[in-house]
């Protein structure tokens, strides 16, 4: 921004000038300026001397008889020559006084009218770029200053929600975010003995105790003979996966028990409700369900 506007006042500082240089300036030339006949003579008869003058210099270099080039390293000798002519004319060039094309005051007049409407020509195609340079210039500062505008409006607006949520921040105290998570951890607990009790239920719907089954079979048969183990519960098996699972994730393998019915933890395995250890066929997990 700053190298812009820094840009945009140097051309509005040229404009002026060449305004300002503008109305100083004298009445367009008239195109057709008039020169005397006798000027025009004069200058063609300075030009036909000047011509016969180079045709004297080219016969006399005509008649110089060419210089032999070695026969060896004849690149190096016309380098070397050139050096030379270039020298020569360098010297020529710095001791030499300009001349003026003519003595006549008409065709002077003439020639400075016309090199002064060549300079008014070239100063208005300057001015005409400046003016065009400077209108881009001021179109780009517009933009420029609509997007910082844009910008600073965004800036406030960020700056007065960050000010919101500060104040808002230090307005809940430590005490009721610990409330609220006290009230979440019961609510937790609670919905979690909901499920507990549920599932209680449902086992001991679908799955009753192993005793009871074996004095109903035995009933029928008519055998009195008491069991050998005494299996445990399926509600004891899955609350024993559950809790290994909770108190150690990182280890949350069991090791299966001769009170662990067979028929239910293949029943586990089958419906992919538990898994055995990779290495250890005699231990099992909950399968990760919450993953």
């Amino acid at each position: 921004m700053d190298n812009m506007d820094a840009l945009l006042k140097e051309t509005e500082l040229l404009a002026r000038h060449m305004s300002t240089y503008q109305h100083e300036l004298p009445p367009d030339l008239e195109s057709t300026s008039k020169v005397s006949e006798e000027a025009k003579n004069e200058l063609i008869q300075e030009c036909e001397d000047l011509w016969t003058e180079m045709k004297q210099c080219q016969n006399k270099l005509m008649v110089l008889d060419a210089e032999k080039l070695p026969e060896s390293d004849v690149q190096l000798h016309l380098l070397m020559l050139k050096v030379k002519a270039l020298t020569a004319e360098c010297e020529q060039w710095q001791n030499k006084t300009p001349d003026i094309i003519s003595q006549n005051q008409d065709i002077l007049l003439a020639a400075g009218k016309e090199e002064l409407k060549q300079t008014d020509e070239e100063l208005e195609m300057m001015l005409s770029n400046a003016r065009a340079k400077n209108k881009k210039l001021k179109s780009d500062l517009e933009k420029e200053e609509r997007w910082l505008d844009e910008q600073q409006k965004a800036v406030d607006a960020l700056t007065a929600k960050l000010e919101e949520l500060n104040n808002q921040a230090s307005n809940i105290s430590q005490s009721s975010v610990h409330e609220k998570l006290k009230t979440k951890l019961q609510k937790v607990g609670s919905y979690r003995e909901e499920l507990l009790i549920a599932l209680g239920d449902f086992l001991s719907e679908n799955f009753p105790l192993l005793k009871e089954q074996d004095q109903r079979v035995k009933k029928k048969k008519g055998t009195a003979e008491s069991p050998q183990v005494e299996w445990i519960p399926l509600a004891d098996i899955l609350e024993a996966l559950i809790g290994k699972t909770l108190d150690s994730p990182h280890d949350p393998y069991i090791r299966i028990k001769e009170e662990f019915w067979p028929p239910y933890i293949e029943m586990l395995l089958r419906y992919g409700i538990a898994s055995r250890h990779p290495e250890d066929p005699n231990k099992i997990r909950l399968e990760a369900f919450h993953q």
